[in-house]
């Protein structure tokens, strides 16, 4: 089992994801696009993972590598139908890559919140095992408006229809975080986009209220991720 992680930024990794990994003796190849290192050859790889980061996905000319990164996540995922899972960034470059649109969000989301899953969420192998509605931590400007072709949307909420969304078989995106650890909110709040965010969304004293509601949510936030990791194999068969 050969898996491909591509990264945004250092400090937005798969977290407690690399966890379950390891526990399972699997290993992975981590490039870091934004130090510009380069996406190697792809068909080696059964499974990528695509994360977030405090770049759009329009805003190429600031990120050339962008260009690059959604090239290979089409490749991967439309031509070669290989495992692809997508957080956050990762999931909105999933949905362009395919044949989708991100635009900006009309209400951003940033906090411990809640997605409810819709219909066929409730059905979808990728859920199964969670609460509904999800508890959640959310830290996004931008989401999904149009999705591609023979997707199917998982989770919702009121501000963002597309919370998580699979892409034929194999493609999943979720636009929330599962893979939170204990040094997740003050790693991100170093980041000034995700300050601004954070403290729009929030006002001030932001990064206190929200480490103290993710301190309390983590326990919550792990065993989701467990699942979803579980389902994710189940689907996957690996």
């Amino acid at each position: 089992m050969k898996i491909l992680v591509l990264q945004h930024v250092a400090v937005e990794h798969p977290g407690v994801i690399r966890d379950f990994l390891r526990q399972d003796g699997l290993t992975w190849l981590t490039v870091e696009l934004d130090e510009g290192e380069p996406i190697p050859d792809l068909e080696p790889f059964d499974l990528m993972i695509v994360m977030g980061g405090p770049q759009d996905v329009w805003e190429e000319d600031q990120y050339p590598w962008l260009r690059d990164e959604k090239v290979a996540i089409r490749n991967f995922v439309v031509d070669m139908r290989r495992p692809y899972l997508g957080i956050c960034l990762g999931h909105q470059l999933l949905a362009e890559a395919a044949g989708g649109q991100v635009g900006p969000a009309k209400t951003p989301e940033v906090g411990v919140l809640t997605v409810s899953k819709t219909s066929k969420g409730a059905t979808d192998p990728l859920l199964q095992n969670l609460a509904d509605p999800i508890s959640v931590l959310q830290w996004h400007g931008a989401e999904v408006v149009a999705l591609p072709t023979g997707s199917s949307i998982l989770a919702s909420t009121s501000a963002c229809q597309v919370q998580a969304f699979r892409f034929g078989k194999h493609a999943y995106g979720i636009q929330f975080h599962v893979e939170v650890t204990k040094d997740t909110v003050a790693q991100w709040a170093a980041i000034p986009a995700y300050t601004v965010a954070l403290e729009k969304a929030m006002g001030a004293g932001a990064m206190d209220i929200l480490a103290n509601d993710v301190n309390l949510a983590l326990p919550g936030f792990n065993r989701n991720a467990r699942s979803i990791y579980d389902n994710l194999k189940s689907v996957l068969s690996w």
